[in-house]
Order: structure tokens, then C-alpha cells, then sequence
């Protein structure tokens, strides 16, 4: 597993450095911080488990990091802005209201729509972020097991 987060942690830094990026101290500490994540986290949860680090300093991080498409950004229902590993590129994701999970969306088959809409509307696109929210499987076999049980 510790050979598995350092290698993660390394990937992150390379590929800062390729796109011209320093490897500096904060960058990668905040590597291995981000690459020992099991699920999706804020830039205040970095904060605490690195706080001898400014602000500024990881969101800036966190900024490059989601440009290079390393890490992407989640935003969840309440509107909290979290952050997780992108291993599969452009991706969208389908969020539980319930456990809070997030599950990768993967093929973005919207983009033609919204290139249509954009044109009728005399707007150039750039780019899209989508979140789908709702219930996974597991909250919903759950509330079903409790039906079943007080019916």
C-alpha cells in the first residue's frame, strides 16, 4: 500500500514538472497527502493534516493540480467544494445525498447538447462540469430492507 501511495505521489509531481512546474517542498508534501486520500476531500482537510502550509499555498496547488487533470474538483449537493484522484480524464460524477460517495461518470455523451446550445445561444463553450445527484445502491437496499422489515 505505502509503495502504492508514494508511487501515486510521485505521478502527481511529474507531471507538474512536465508541464513546467518546480517540485517544491509544499507541492509535495501535499502529493502525499492527496495521493494517501481514500475518497473525495477538501482543501481545508489538507489544511489540518498540513499546517504548516499557507492557504494560498494549497489552493494555488490544488488550482495546478485540477488544471493538469490529476485531481478533479466534486461538488456536492450542499454546495461544498471537495476535491479527489482523477485517474480516467474528463468525467463527470454521480453523487449519493445519502453516504455522501461519489462514483466516476465516465464517456460524457452531453457534449454535442451542449455545443447546440451553446451556438443558439451566440456563446463559444469551453468547457463542463456535471454532477448527477441522488442515491447509490447501497442506500437504497438499505431503505428497502427497512421497508420490507415494517411492512
Amino acid at each position: 500500500m505505502r509503495k502504492r501511495i508514494n508511487a501515486l505521489a510521485e505521478q502527481l509531481l511529474d507531471t507538474l514538472e512536465q508541464k513546467g512546474y518546480r517540485s517544491t517542498e509544499p507541492r509535495r508534501a501535499m502529493a502525499q497527502v492527496i495521493a494517501n486520500q481514500d475518497k473525495h476531500f477538501t482543501a481545508e482537510d489538507l489544511r489540518k493534516q498540513l499546517p504548516s502550509l499557507g492557504r494560498a499555498t494549497i489552493f494555488r496547488s490544488l488550482k495546478l493540480l485540477v488544471e493538469t487533470g490529476m485531481v478533479c474538483r466534486v461538488l456536492l449537493e450542499d454546495g461544498d467544494l471537495h476535491y479527489q484522484l482523477s485517474h480516467r480524464g474528463h468525467h463527470h460524477h454521480l453523487l449519493c445525498v445519502e453516504c455522501g460517495s461519489s462514483q466516476d461518470l465516465l464517456g460524457c455523451d452531453i457534449e454535442d447538447l451542449l455545443q447546440q446550445t451553446s451556438a443558439r445561444h451566440g456563446f463559444e463553450l469551453s468547457g463542463h462540469w456535471l454532477e448527477v445527484y441522488g442515491r447509490c445502491n447501497a442506500c437504497r437496499n438499505v431503505e428497502q430492507t427497512v421497508e420490507l422489515a415494517n411492512a
